[in-house]
């Protein structure tokens, strides 16, 4: 190889392997000027001597004393090409080591990440707010951590709502192997279909009697492999600390638990009077994976859950649920479904449980079956900021109801719009005895109502 090719190739390296580094850190990017600067020089030396080599082979022919002339500035030449080498090697590594204390300093380990949400709805059953045209209001505001330090892994999530704030989840984990991680803290109960049973903003039936994305108190252990999801789970109690917690309201949290029972004479709104918590809660959950073909897969799994009830001094009874859930995907296509039933056997005459979330209590009763039957289509665009929209249409029935004839009925129909950061729900709710659809989990009425709500929300 030429001399000046030699020169050229380091040069190249060496400015490839800096370029990252330059444009991540001032002071580094002012060190590797000054490297590429000398090469540059060096570079420039060697041209010189090879240009004065090439002159002399020219007149080798007739002077013996120019041959032995181009000999010296040839070995010249080769001589300070390998000390070039070796200092242009010693400089590549410098700069390595550089990119990686660049990139290390610039990682920081934990990412803060949130959303920002509002919406607009519109009632059929609110007769004020149908006469104004509908309201936009504010929704949320929320905060995430996740990452690493060391080898203990975090992921917390606190929200603030016009009304109230609340802790989502909060647990420190650590990664024993590539299949297996073990979470503490306020962390997801596995129950169902994961992470989601439902396309919509307003999730399915199962989320407010807190059979879907309900978090508690306690330690969890999960299996992850092409083939197989496997969770164990001990929860201690609620993520508010049940009976004996402290938070001033036991509804202000993000997802439904039992918080009392419900006695006879009392509102399905109402306060309750008769205390109880979850309690020493156990949770399973496996789900077989199979792909079927490139676009094509199917899961199928089992969900079981038990518990006690406590009042704060005592158990004074039990509970525990259980399902079958699938989902299947072909190509754009995915349909969910699921089988729920829980139970409450509890020592007091009641006349459900009370539950509480977002503020507000209501009443469930204290037995009943849950099915879930979804249907969703994901296409790509290219609208401007719009890369995708997903149409969906979510069912939900809760039907042998203890003490509650009327079964409890939800549709939603609706698109997600995914632009940029923005993801925005458009549904049109039809339901029956279904909170925030103007009715309540034990309610019996006959009366269908109708909310379009619109969800706007900015992630980051």
């Amino acid at each position: 190889m030429k001399p000046t090719s030699v020169a050229l190739a380091l040069a190249t390296l060496v400015s490839l392997n800096t370029s990252e580094a330059v444009a991540q850190d001032a002071e580094t990017a002012a060190e590797l000027k000054a490297v590429m600067q000398q090469l540059q020089q060096l570079q420039q030396r060697v041209i010189e001597l090879e240009q004065k080599l090439a002159e002399q082979s020219d007149s080798a022919a007739t002077t013996t004393t120019t041959a032995t002339t181009n000999a010296t500035a040839n070995q010249q030449v080769e001589q300070v090409a390998a000390r070039r080498q070796a200092k242009s090697s010693a400089l590549a590594a410098r700069v390595e080591r550089l990119e990686e204390d660049v990139q290390a300093a610039q990682n920081d380990p934990i990412r803060i990440g949130g959303a920002v949400r509002m919406q607009y709805k519109w009632e059929d059953y609110n007769d004020p707010l149908k006469d104004r045209g509908g309201d936009f209001e504010f929704d949320l505001v929320r905060i995430d951590y996740s990452g690493e330090i060391g080898d203990v892994v975090l992921s917390a999530q606190y929200r603030w709502f016009q009304y109230m704030d609340t802790v989502q989840h909060a647990w420190v984990g650590y990664n024993f192997s590539e299949q297996w991680q073990g979470q503490l803290g306020v962390t997801k109960v596995p129950f169902g279909i994961t992470p989601y049973n439902s396309n919509s903003y307003f999730f399915s039936s199962n989320f407010y009697v807190g059979l879907e994305d309900d978090h508690d108190l306690g330690a969890k252990l999960l299996y992850r492999s092409s083939d197989w999801d496997f969770d164990v789970a001990f929860f201690k109690g609620d993520e508010m600390g049940g009976v004996n917690g402290l938070s001033p309201s036991k509804a202000d949290r993000y997802a439904y638990d039992a918080l009392g029972v419900r006695l006879a004479g009392e509102g399905l709104y109402d306060d309750p009077t008769a205390l109880v918590a979850e309690s020493n809660s156990v949770a399973l959950r496996a789900a077989r994976k199979y792909d079927l073909a490139a676009d094509k897969s199917v899961e199928i799994g089992a969900s079981w859950q038990f518990g006690d009830m406590n009042n704060g001094t005592d158990n004074i009874g039990e509970r525990q649920a259980w399902a079958v859930h699938g989902v299947y995907n072909i190509n754009r296509w995915t349909l969910m479904g699921q089988v729920t039933q829980y139970d409450y056997d509890m020592e007091l005459a009641e006349q459900g449980i009370v539950v509480g979330a977002y503020a507000y209590y209501d009443t469930i009763p204290s037995k009943a079956t849950l099915y879930s039957a979804n249907l969703a289509y994901s296409l790509p665009v290219q609208w401007g900021p719009v890369t995708n929209l997903t149409f969906y249409n979510d069912f939900s029935l809760m039907t042998n109801k203890r003490f509650y004839s009327e079964d409890t009925v939800m549709n939603v129909l609706g698109v997600a719009v995914s632009a940029g950061g923005l993801y925005t729900y458009f549904d049109l709710v039809t339901a029956r005895n279904q909170p925030f659809v103007g009715g309540s989990m034990s309610g019996d009425s006959k009366q269908t109502n109708t909310r379009f709500n619109v969800n706007i929300g900015y992630y980051f």
